[in-house]
Parts: structure tokens; sequence; C-alpha cells
């Protein structure tokens, strides 16, 4: 492999492992707040236990999430010198305003949170998670503006073979960010909630603090219920733009090979990629239309006409993203969706009618599905870069011209080497501490500040 693959493979690897903590981090830090103003509000203990249980889960979670999100900081200068060189007077200024503004404010008011159960007044105290919660998902908003230029570049020029700003607020008012954004966000929602079911099922299962986990698991269905179905709302509006902005990804992401009005979709298609044909398809007829532009009719452009397009508009090459990738990892996002979907409306009908402790199969299953919303964020981030090669930034720069010309295959998988088994270590880490303090359950009067340490 050489220096091009090898820096892909480490950026792959390294933002993999970072989305791994994010979502639950988003989400997490907003039950933890609604679940501590419920404290505040009603000043029952039980509802300062929760904030502490799953706030202690969100600190190790959050740690880590910390420790392989710098690294990636690192990999433009060192692996992507030319993409920085190109774009980095534009992708440099959210990446910057999120770690001065967001990632301080999350941070300052993080410390006041742990350490001040006894020195704050209670409403105060709610204050700093709230604003944990708020500098969380900004960060995660700076984050999106500076990917978003990479999928729709807008507020530039190109002068001397770079793109330069020319319009800051061209970048904030980018249409990718507003759908790419809510999506995330509440992909954070989902996992938490998923997160907080699973945990709780398993404590139900063994009748360990029944009223604590009992009351968890009614938070986590809302908060599920309401998380799972805005993002396959906003995922419908996010995949109607796409459409418009990159129709090769959305053509590869349906192994739509030809140009259909109207367009069918694909449930399960097992295709030749280098013929660009299907070997075998089921398909649904006008449901692509209608997934596009909410009509029965509407032409959705196939790859190879997309491709002849580019071609004429940026010369030859080859302008379609791996296509099987593309299309499974879309899948498994949507299939895994569904299921979350499902899952948290079944809950919320046993907690209606107060059966969810005696529901044994459904707990059961609770657990397993802990895992879900993990696949379907880490398929889903996938879809959506894989999906916009050959590009790095949408129709201005290829990613075979970012790589630095200095770094070679050696010292790239030296470092591929050596971020995967540290990477691994963290992760192993993560998950002990995580199911160390998730089934021991809570305990009275806990102080937050040894895990803090």
């Amino acid at each position: 492999m050489d220096a091009l693959i090898l820096a892909r493979l480490q950026f792959a690897i390294t933002t993999v492992y970072h989305f791994f903590f994010v979502p639950l981090t988003l989400g997490l830090s907003i039950l933890v707040a609604i679940v501590e103003s419920a404290y505040v509000r009603s000043g029952k203990e039980l509802y300062k236990q929760l904030a502490q249980f799953w706030g202690k889960l969100f600190l190790i979670n959050f740690a880590l999430g910390v420790v392989t999100g710098i690294v990636q900081e690192f990999q433009f200068g060192m692996n992507w010198s030319e993409y920085s060189r190109f774009v980095g007077d534009i992708f440099g200024a959210p990446l910057a305003i999120e770690a001065l503004l967001a990632f301080f404010l999350e941070s300052t008011f993080l410390g006041l949170w742990i350490f001040g159960w006894d020195k704050l007044s209670k409403g105060a105290h709610a204050a700093a998670m709230w604003a944990v919660a708020i500098g969380s998902n900004l960060s995660a908003l700076w984050i999106l503006i500076a990917n978003s230029f990479m999928q729709e570049p807008v507020g530039y020029v190109l002068r001397n073979g770079r793109a330069e700003m020319t319009d800051f607020f061209a970048l904030l008012a980018n249409p990718h960010v507003w759908v790419q954004y809510p999506h995330v966000l509440f992909s954070g929602v989902t996992t938490a909630a998923f997160f907080v079911l699973g945990i709780s099922a398993w404590h139900l299962l063994r009748k360990s603090n029944l009223d604590f986990f009992k009351r968890s698991a009614q938070i986590a269905i809302v908060y599920g219920v309401i998380g799972s179905v805005l993002v396959a709302l906003v995922g419908h509006t996010q995949a109607q733009h796409m459409v418009r902005i990159q129709p090769m990804k959305m053509a590869a992401a349906e192994a739509l090979w030809e140009s259909q009005n109207p367009a069918s979709l694909s449930l399960f298609t097992f295709g030749n990629e280098p013929e660009r044909r299907d070997v075998f398809a089921i398909r649904i007829p006008n449901a692509l239309s209608i997934l596009a532009y909410n009509s029965l009719t509407g032409e959705v452009k196939g790859i190879n006409n997309i491709e002849a397009e580019y071609q004429a508009k940026y010369g030859p090459g080859n302008y379609a993203p791996p296509i099987a990738l593309t299309y499974w990892s879309f899948r498994l996002m949507v299939g895994s969706g569904l299921l979350m979907i499902a899952l948290a409306l079944i809950g919320l009908y046993l907690a209606v009618k107060n059966r969810l402790e005696g529901a044994a199969r459904y707990l059961k299953v609770l657990p397993l599905a802990l895992f879900l919303p993990y696949i379907a964020n880490t398929s889903g981030w996938l879809m959506t870069e894989l999906g916009r090669q050959p590009w790095i930034v949408f129709g201005l720069m290829k990613t075979d011209l970012a790589v630095s010309p200095t770094v070679t295959a050696g010292m790239v998988l030296a470092s591929v080497v050596l971020f995967t088994l540290v990477y691994g270590a963290l992760m192993a880490a993560d998950i002990y501490l995580l199911n160390k303090y998730a089934t021991g359950g809570p305990v009275a009067e806990e102080s937050l500040v040894p895990v803090a340490a």
C-alpha cells in the first residue's frame, strides 16, 4: 500500500474510534442535564442519584472522546499537508472557534459540575451541566461546519492555487450544515437513549435497584422515541439534499447504474462493480423518487450518467466512489435505525401499560440493542465520507492530490500500527470502566471526583 492508501486508512481508523464516543457525549450530556433539572424542580433524591450515576458514565466516555479527537487535527498537518495548504484558510477557522469557544465552555463547566456538588446551589449546579451540554453540541456544530465545506463548498474564491474564504457567514448558512447537524444531534440522543436503556434492562432482569432503573428505562424510552423518529425524518431531508448536491453519492447508495424516472429503491442488490451492472436485485418501483422528491415521479441520476457529466466537467477520471461499501453502509445505517424505532415504540407501549418490568423477552433484547446506534453511527459516517470520493473537497480537490508529498508509506504505516494499538488499548479501558460502573449500579451519596481524577 502506498502513502495515500495508508493515510486514508489511518484517518478512517482514528475517525471511527473517535466517533464511538462523540454521539454518546452529545446525547448523554443533555439527558443528564434534564434529569438533574428534574431533581432541582422536584427535590426527589432519586433524580440526583440518576444524574450522578449516568453522569459518571458520561465522564468516562467524555475523557476517551477528547483523547481520540486531538490526534485527528495533527493528521491534517502530517499526512494531509496539501489539503491543509489548499483549504486551511477556510477549514481552520471553524476548528479554531470550536476549540476556543465550544470546547473551553464544555470543559470549564464540566469541572464545575464534577467538583461543585456540595459547593454550588442546586440550580447553579444543574446550569453547569446545561452549559456542558450546550458546549458539547456547539463543538459538534463547528466541526460539522468545517466538514460541510468539504461536502458543499461555499463562501470561497480560488486564488493562487488555494481556496480562500470570502464570506464567513456563508459557511454558517451552508445548507449542508443544517441537514447534517440535526442528523448528528438526534443520532446522539438516540445513542444515549439506547445506552441508558440497555444498562437499565440488564439491571431490571436481575431485579437490582428496581425503582432506580425502572425510572431510567422510562426516561430513556421517551428519549429514544424522540431521537430515533427525528433521526429518520431529518435523514429523509438529508437524502433529498444529497440528490441535488451530491447525486453520485445517492446513486452509489442505491446501486443505481442508469438514470431512472420514476426511480426504484433497492432493497437488496448484488452487483458486478467493475462492469457496473446488477447480478441480482430486489427493487421497489417509484420508491426512490418518493424518497428524493416526495413524488411518485422524478428522475434520479445513475452512476454511469453522472460519470459522463463529471468527465465532461472535470476531465477524464473515475468519479464513482467505492460502490459496494457505500451501498451496504447505507443499509446498515437505515436498518439499524428502523430497528431502534421499533424497539423504542414497543418500549413506550410497555411503559404506558406498566408492563415493562415483566417483559423479560423485551428486556433481554435491549442490552444487545445497545450496539445498534454504534453500528448506525459508524456506517452512516462511512457512507458520508466514502460516498464523496474521489473528492476530499467536492468539486475542488481530489483526495489523491491532498496527501503530504514528503511522507513515505513506511512513516504512515508505523503511525497506523501505533495508533491502532494505542486506540485499541484505550477502547479496552473504556469498555472495562463503563462495564464496571454500569453493572455496579448506583451508590448512595457517591462522589464523582475519584472517577474524574
